[in-house]
Order: structure tokens, then sequence, then C-alpha cells
């Protein structure tokens, strides 16, 4: 039994050896087996890993060589640019030294014909100094008194020459300075008194509400408008005129009264002479005390004073009457503001050219009473109601009927014509333009060859139509010409007239 046992041990030991050794086999191969994969996967990755290595290899290769090139190129360009400004700088040193090399030729002919004049001067001095030394000779030979005339003869004219000079000099400075330093003035003065260019026209004509009243004014047998003329010394015209009566007077005042007292007749209805008398005593007294306000209110926006009361009046009787359309009044008040301001400019008191400028139109309120220059008439009217003889003179010389003689005079006048000259300062009356227009035409009209002649623009241009027959080209251009001429030197007019002569030629046919 132990026989048997140990022999199922062996057998058993055996069979378990076997096996051991298969297993062993197997697990062998299959470790070989993985071992053999793992080699393969390790080469696999190591070749993968080789390949990425080289292609990263040659990136670094590209960019370090390309980083060379442009660092090589940037070299190459700044040496290039260096040698550019060497270039420049040796071009620029060859350009100066040809400029120095011209400048030393030219300073070389400089001295050259410097030494020529001093070759002269040397010349020139060798014979003053021999001319010199005859002249001492010849004085030498003179006495004290002798040398003594003949050197202040010498000086003084020297002298004199030099004083010539320096006056003429001085007279053209002043001239100049004088000119400018009144043209400051005179913008100044006008820039200062901000006046209306136009004033309001003296009314002549009275609305009535119908032309039944016309009837009424006249009354039975004329009596109302013979009993209005008698008494306010006026002319009343009633004529086909719709709705309008027209008043007209000489005199201003008495103008303005007359068209108060039929304004306040019509307004009032009842006409009849004791109603006419009535209405112009209180229109009277109306017109009365507008021009002594009128009068002080001059008076006072001027700032003068101790004005005699019948020359306060006076003043303002000028409310009432115009010059070519601008209220006389105003262009007095005008006036001395301008001759004011320019006083003061000129370091002068400005009150008395003030004064002489409110009254130097004084004249015009009462020139349709007296006969003369409403220069003069004022002149003297000044002078019997005690003004200064300074104002007197400047009123008087306004106009140039008197010479002026004083600065205040002069200021007068400039004022004056500063005045009037505005632009739409003053109106030409429509008869007037009537006549310049009439006149233009005339002119032309008397030239061979005009046919017809039109005056345009307010008589500031002429057209001058001709026979193309008549008169060439040549011969149109000497026309306008003298039509020109003959305007200037045979009429007064403002601005400038424009004569245009037009040529033509029309050929005309009928189409059948």
């Amino acid at each position: 039994m132990e026989t048997i046992a140990i022999v199922g041990i062996l057998a058993a030991l055996l069979v378990g050896v076997v096996i051991g050794f298969f297993l062993g086999r197997f697990v062998l191969k299959s470790a070989a087996k993985n071992a053999a994969e793992d080699a393969a996967q390790i080469k696999s990755d190591a070749e993968k890993q080789a390949d990425i290595i080289k292609r990263e290899a040659k990136a670094e290769a590209k960019d370090a060589a390309y980083q060379l090139k442009q660092e090589a190129e940037r070299e190459a360009s700044e040496r290039r640019k260096e040698i550019k400004v060497l270039e420049n700088r040796l071009m620029q040193r060859e350009e100066n030294l040809d400029k120095r090399a011209q400048s030393l030729d030219t300073r070389e002919h400089q001295i050259s014909s410097l030494a020529g004049q001093v070759e002269k001067k040397d010349r020139d001095l060798s014979a003053a100094l021999d001319q010199a030394h005859d002249e001492l000779m010849r004085v030498a030979n003179m006495n004290e008194n002798q040398a003594r005339e003949l050197l202040l003869e010498s000086v003084k004219n020297d002298v004199t020459r030099e004083a010539a000079a320096i006056i003429r000099e001085s007279e053209q400075q002043t001239r100049n300075e004088a000119d400018k330093k009144s043209r400051e003035i005179l913008s100044l003065a006008i820039q200062r008194v901000a006046a209306d260019h136009t004033a309001e026209h003296t009314v002549s004509s009275v609305a009535i509400p119908s032309d039944d009243v016309k009837g009424r004014i006249i009354g039975k047998e004329g009596r109302n408008i013979r009993t209005f003329e008698q008494i306010t010394g006026i002319n009343l015209i009633i004529d086909d005129t719709p709705e309008t009566v027209t008043v007209s007077s000489f005199d201003p005042v008495r103008r303005e009264i007359g068209r108060i007292t039929l304004e306040n007749l019509i307004a009032d209805g009842r006409i009849h002479p004791a109603r006419i008398e009535e209405m112009f005593n209180k229109a009277t007294k109306l017109v009365e005390r507008e021009v002594q306000e009128a009068g002080e209110a001059a008076a006072f926006d001027t700032g003068i004073m101790n004005l005699n009361p019948e020359l306060i009046k006076t003043l303002g009787r000028l409310r009432y009457r115009t010059s070519f359309g601008q209220n006389v009044l105003k262009h007095s008040l005008e006036v001395a503001y301008l001759a004011g301001v320019m006083a003061s400019e000129l370091g002068l008191d400005p009150m008395p050219a003030r004064r002489a400028g409110l009254l130097h139109d004084l004249g015009k309120a009462i020139d349709h009473e007296n006969e003369g220059s409403h220069a003069i008439i004022g002149g003297d009217l000044a002078r019997r109601f005690g003004e200064k003889p300074e104002i007197v003179h400047g009123i008087e010389a306004h106009h140039a009927d008197v010479e002026p003689s004083t600065v205040l005079a002069v200021l007068i006048q400039a004022a004056d014509a500063i005045s009037a000259a505005r632009p739409g300062a003053r109106r030409e009356s429509v008869e007037s333009y009537i006549k310049r227009l009439e006149q233009l035409e005339g002119i032309a009209n008397a030239h061979d060859g005009v046919e017809k002649t039109y005056a345009m623009q307010a008589g500031r241009e002429i057209r001058v139509m001709v026979e193309p027959s008549k008169i060439n080209d040549d011969q149109a251009k000497v026309l306008a010409h003298d039509i020109a001429k003959q305007i200037e030197n045979e009429m007064q007019y403002p601005g400038q007239v424009k004569v245009l002569v037009i040529r033509e030629s029309r050929a005309e046919d009928v189409a059948k």
C-alpha cells in the first residue's frame, strides 16, 4: 500500500513536472512574443520621434537661416544708407567748395575794382590837395577880414542848401501827416455821428374825406377860400386831384400854419370866415410853440447855452425847411455834432464849433424875406443878436461867400460838406432830374449819324443808337469819346455817366 502510494505520488510529481514544463514553455513563448511586440512598438515610436525631431531641426534651421538673411539685408541697407549720407556730405562739401571758389573769385573781382577805385580816389585826392594848396596859396595873400568873409560865405551857402532841403522834407512830411490825420478825424467824426441820411419833407397837401368838402372850402361865391387866403397868407390849390387840396406858400412856417388850420377846419366840419380866423389863431399858437420847442431842443441837445431867444425861435423855424429833401434843422444838428467831434480831435474847444455848426444855416429860415446868400443873412442875424465874431465868421464862410480865415470856419465848411454829401442825404427834385435826362439825350442827339438816344439807370448811362451806314466801328468809338467829353464840359451831375454807342446792321426777308 505504501508502495502504491509512493508510486502514485511519484506519478503525480512526474505529471506535475511535465505540466510545469509545458506551462513554463508557454509562458516563455508568450513573454518572448510580448517582448518582440514591445520592441517593435518601441522601434516604431523611436522612428516617429526621430522624424519629428528631424522636421523640427529642419524648421529651426530654416528660421535661423531666414533670420540670418534678414539681419544681413538690414546690415546691408544700413550700410547703403551710411554710404548715401557720406555721398551727400561729399556732394555738399563739393558744392560748398564751389561756392567758396565763386565767392573768392567775386571778392577777387571786387578787390580789383576797389583797387581801381582806390587808385582813382588817390588821384582825386591828389588833385584836391593840389587845388587846396592853390587855394591856400591864394588865401595866404588875403588879410584876416577877407579870409573870414570867404569862410562865412562858404558856410552860409552850405547851411542854406541844407536848410532848404530840411524845410522841403519837413513840409512834405507835415503835409502827409496832416492829410493822414485829417482823414482819421473825418472818418471818426462820421462814425460817431450816426444821424439819419434822409429827413422828412414839408407836407404841402391835405387829404379830404370826399370831394364834396372842396365846395365847402370854397364857400358861397368863394367867400371861405378868400377869407382863408387873406388870413393865412397862403394859396389853396383846389383842382381835379381826387380827395386832395394843395397848400402853397414860400414861407414854410406859414405853410405849416395853413395846413394845420385847414386840417382842423375839415375835422371840425364848420367852415366859415369866423371859424377860419379862430382855427388860424389856434394853429399859429401851436406852430409858434412847436418852433420854440424845436429851437430849445436843438440848443439843449448840442449843449449850447445863452442863445438869444430870437435866435432860438429862428432856429426852430428850420424844422419846417428842407433843402433837396434834407430837413435843415436835422442837418444843422448833424453839422454841430460833426464840427464838435473834429474840433475835439484837433485839440480845440468843441463848444464854439458846435455853436457855429448849429447856427450855420440860420439864414435859410428868413432867406425868402431878405435878398442875398443865406450864409451872409445868417451871419448878419447872428451878429445882430450878440454872437461872437468867430461864430459870425464861421456862419458867413461856410459856403465861401467870405474867405475862411480861421480853423473854426474851415471845420464848419468840412462838417457841412460831410452832412450834405452822405449817400441819400439829399434828393434831386423831379424837375431838375428830368431836365438833366433831357440834356443828356439832347447832347447825344446833336451829333451826326445818331438815330436814337435813351438815358438809362437814372441818368448814369446813356445808350446811343447810330445809323450803321453813316457811322463805322472806328467812328463809333470816337463818337462815344466826344459825347463823354461834351457831357463833362457842359453838365453837372453826381457820380459818372457811361456812354454806350450801339451800331448794328439788320438783314430782313419774308418766307412765303
